[in-house]
């Protein structure tokens, strides 16, 4: 089954690889979004299975967006993903609602599905 992904990063460099990988991998990507609030606003209108979302972008920090994504019924599973290490982040990934995080270096389909494989709700 393929998984559709909005990508909400403010690097254009990192949507374009992101997409690469990740449709290299099977993933459907149907979307990206350069901020959070377009990000928040994507998601809702597409209706990813995934967002990759980056914790650093422009106007809301990743885990305000990933919080609000995470908030509704019909939530999509929220990845963070940053240049940075995920131990920097401490316990604010898991309280924003986000199912992990991937270094943005390591992003892959199988990084993915790992945490895909995760506990917790699932659409």
């Amino acid at each position: 089954m393929a998984r559709t992904v909005l990508i909400v990063d403010d690097h254009p460099g990192f949507r374009s690889s992101a997409r690469r990988v990740l449709e290299a991998d099977g993933y459907q990507v149907v979307g990206e979004a350069p901020d959070g609030r377009s990000g928040i606003a994507a998601a809702r209108a597409l209706q990813p299975d995934i967002v990759l979302l980056d914790v650093h972008l422009p106007d809301l920090d990743g885990f305000e967006v990933a919080a609000a994504l995470t908030g509704r019924d019909d939530a999509p599973i929220v990845v963070l993903t940053s240049s940075r290490d995920g131990g920097d982040f401490h316990g604010m990934i898991a309280r924003c609602g986000a199912r992990g995080f991937v270094a943005k270096a390591e992003l892959s389909g199988a990084a993915l599905e790992a945490l895909l494989r995760r506990p917790g709700r699932l659409r």
